[in-house]
């Protein structure tokens, strides 16, 4: 069975790596594409092929759909227009190719507006920050106003976005050049701010946010039209080098559970919280893999592997084994020679 998976984020080198190792029957074909012939997943795909540059999603749609054609693709797993290409299922069928998205192209849209997605989300395990969105100055001064008299700190980051960019804990005290001087990442100061922001004229939607204060939970998931068959919950540690500790709070897999009934979610997606006054909340769904699969998937399910084999066989044919709550996990950079 051939498959292939597109341009997208690092993890894929440790997805196929893991479907590697788990494959012992050698029954899967590893297909990767990247405009970069020397991205690192090209030493460990069976297949690996270069992409164009430039296209639009449309553009990029139509590539895909003649690729899969050429290459004899079974499964289609996208991460590069992930969210345009589910809305394209039926075509890549028609040419006897199945394409393993997170959700419907409806959920899918939601979920990467912060903004949609935090209104229209209800989760009373682990409900969402208080948050006002704001478009210029007058709309950041409202949304002030009203939050900051009830929270002793709030946070700025953009409705749309990835990686934490654009995201920074807004500091009534400090300076742009003291928050710099003083090597203090991810803050900005009020004033500075608020200058910028009436420089700017209009922007972009961010949101204006209450800061939670306590630990962030990364839970890495298989899902199958709803239904939650995996899930690993990493809790981040304060302390430097010290990893992440597997940690099955149940009220964090509880929230996880209804938010892939109430999304849809399939394959593997990713769900981030964060503590305040020592109860979950809800930050963010990723539909792809994490950055920390790998460490997820040391606590014992190999994630990717369910996921292909469960969209390939039916989950009822995956065995899912257990996850070694407490367990401390890591990652250690390795150096590889690049194709």
């Amino acid at each position: 069975m051939r498959v292939w998976y597109n341009r997208t984020f690092s993890s894929v080198y440790a997805a196929i790596r893991l479907i590697r190792e788990a494959d012992t029957a050698g029954r899967f074909t590893i297909i990767h594409s990247n405009a970069n012939r020397h991205t690192a997943a090209a030493r460990l795909a069976h297949e690996f092929h270069g992409e164009p540059t430039g296209l639009e999603p449309a553009a990029y749609v139509d590539w895909c759909l003649e690729f899969c054609r050429k290459q004899r693709i079974d499964i289609f797993v996208p991460g590069r227009e992930a969210t345009t290409l589910a809305a394209h299922h039926a075509r890549f069928l028609e040419a006897g190719t199945r394409v393993l998205s997170a959700a419907t192209p409806q959920k899918l849209q939601l979920i990467h507006d912060k903004a949609g997605f935090y209104a229209e989300t209800h989760l009373p395990q682990a409900p969402v920050a208080e948050f006002r969105r704001f478009e210029d100055l007058a709309g950041f001064d409202a949304a002030w106003t009203e939050l900051r008299p009830r929270h002793t700190k709030l946070c700025i980051k953009p409705s749309r976005g990835i990686y934490g960019i654009g995201f920074a804990i807004v500091d009534e005290e400090r300076s742009a050049a003291a928050l710099l001087l003083g090597g203090v990442e991810y803050h900005i100061g009020y004033q500075d701010l608020r200058r910028g922001l009436g420089e700017l004229g209009e922007f972009r939607t961010m949101l204006l946010m209450e800061y939670l204060e306590g630990s962030e939970y990364s839970v890495d998931c298989v899902g199958d039209q709803g239904r939650l068959v995996a899930a690993v919950a990493r809790r981040k540690l304060a302390q430097a080098g010290s990893g992440q500790l597997i940690d099955m709070r149940p009220e964090i897999i509880e929230a996880t559970t209804k938010l892939a009934a109430d999304y849809g979610l399939n394959g593997i997606f990713n769900v981030q919280f964060r503590e305040a006054a020592g109860k979950p909340r809800l930050l963010e769904i990723n539909p792809r893999m994490s950055g920390g699969i790998g460490m997820a998937c040391a606590a014992g399910p190999n994630l990717p592997w369910i996921a292909l084999k469960g969209f390939a066989d039916g989950f009822d044919m995956v065995a899912v084994p257990e996850v070694a709550d407490g367990m401390r996990v890591a990652e250690i950079a390795e150096a590889v020679e690049l194709p």
